[in-house]
């Protein structure tokens, strides 16, 4: 008899509304660009991990805390009709809804600003009351866009119920990460400036330097993304460079999202970590490829389409 597998993730993380401008340059301190273009979408590292994961075929139930406002309401009505469990989405109800700003220059790189509103109000009683979902993942993925003794909390939940912990370090943390969050982690995917920053190993060291002193740290894998080069994935000894899936970018807003989530459902399910790394490179791929966060990333049928052309080899 075959075992159904469990495609159940949970995220724990923030959620915002980001406003973003296109412009063909970005502005230097005290300098105005005109000429952009408005838009404003649905964003946040944990909301739109939720929503890439459960486009590419997850179970995805999301934790998180908005405001009492216009960009409260729309984000839960967003989020469900994502299919998203949205059941342990608090509303705070005196502090408003998270706000990002986003410059996106004319080769697609951005900067970001967010002011964390209602996200900095998730506490672990919110996670205590969804204790029960967490305990019925395949699997939890975590970002820094929310109090990190939150973070650290929800990692040790999941680790008590023996549920894997996948941490994305964004944004780059400006203090050392807890002891106590990093041996809780099962997966950690930083990008070479947050893996700096976490572990004071420069850019200009090799990689392998600042994967060991991840390990040393208590994190026994990690996943190292490179952008347009793709990614390393460092486990069990061994550092494997999957390649990236060439394409011109238009807006790199919510790549790296993409790749964490589409990571996760391959683990979820089953795929071996450097095959799931590819197909997280091969979904990021498509996000860049459109603007903004949410309404560019892929849907599970772009990226079986893709496979089925021989993506992946």
């Amino acid at each position: 008899m075959t075992t159904a597998l469990n495609r159940k993730i949970v995220v724990v993380g923030s959620s915002n509304t980001d406003m973003v401008i296109r412009s063909p340059r970005m502005p230097r301190p005290g300098e105005t660009v005109l000429g952009g273009e408005f838009m404003m979408n649905p964003g946040g590292k944990g909301a739109n991990q939720a929503v890439a994961a459960a486009r590419l075929g997850g179970e995805v139930t999301f934790i998180a805390k908005v405001g009492d406002d216009v960009f409260g309401k729309q984000t839960l009505e967003n989020l469900a009709e994502e299919g998203i469990v949205t059941d342990h989405i608090g509303v705070a109800a005196d502090v408003p809804s998270g706000v990002a700003l986003i410059n996106v220059d004319a080769s697609g790189e951005n900067s970001i600003s967010v002011a964390s509103g209602a996200n900095s109000t998730l506490s672990t009683t919110d996670i205590d009351a969804a204790e029960e979902a967490i305990a019925a993942a395949a699997i939890v993925l975590l970002q820094l866009e929310v109090p990190v003794s939150t973070v650290a909390y929800a990692a040790a939940v999941a680790k008590r119920h023996g549920v894997p912990v996948v941490l994305n370090p964004a944004p780059a943390p400006n203090t050392p990460l807890p002891a106590e969050l990093l041996q809780n982690v099962d997966i950690i995917i930083p990008n070479r400036t947050e893996m700096e920053l976490i572990t004071g190993v420069g850019c200009d060291r090799p990689v392998e330097d600042g994967v060991e002193r991840l390990r040393e740290l208590g994190v026994a894998t990690v996943v190292v993304t490179l952008g347009s080069e793709g990614s390393l994935v460092c486990g069990s000894g061994n550092i494997l460079k999957v390649d990236p899936f060439k394409v011109a970018p238009v807006d790199t807003t919510a790549a790296g999202d993409t790749f964490c989530a589409a990571l996760c459902v391959g683990i979820a399910e089953g795929m071996p970590l450097d095959r799931a790394a590819l197909f997280g490179n091969l979904a990021a791929s498509v996000t860049v490829t459109r603007s903004g966060a949410q309404p560019s990333l892929p849907l599970r049928s772009e990226i079986d389409a893709l496979i089925a052309g021989g993506a992946l080899g």
